[in-house]
């Protein structure tokens, strides 16, 4: 089973607790590590202007997830989030060439 490169956004109601926000932070890096993938960064980019109003929510909290899996963990993971509702949007890209990955590597390194 090979491991690929994935970077997931999602963008969270901006009305959740910080409590709240970090569990749901904690249960996508729990169903990537236990479909034996690796969260290699996660970036809280913060509280964000959103395009276009989505649920009647004008602002939303995004975060990133830099990480390493194999196809069957991000199926599960899309399919949770899915279901939550709590969550406005996300969005799952997947690095394959060199240059995508070597890009997808600088990134990750450069989240606080």
């Amino acid at each position: 089973m090979s491991l690929r490169h994935y970077e997931t956004m999602f963008i969270l109601k901006p009305t959740l607790t910080d409590e709240e926000k970090a569990a749901i932070v904690e249960n996508v890096k729990k169903v990537i590590t236990e479909r034996g993938g690796e969260v290699v960064a996660v970036d809280n980019i913060g509280v964000r202007e959103l395009a276009y109003p989505i649920q009647k929510f004008e602002r939303g909290h995004y975060y990133i997830v830099y990480y390493k899996a194999p196809a069957d963990a991000v199926l599960e993971l899309e399919r949770q989030m899915r279901y939550n509702e709590d969550l406005l949007r996300f969005m799952t890209v997947k690095y394959e060439t060199k240059k995508d990955i070597k890009r997808w590597e600088e990134m990750a390194k450069n989240v606080q």
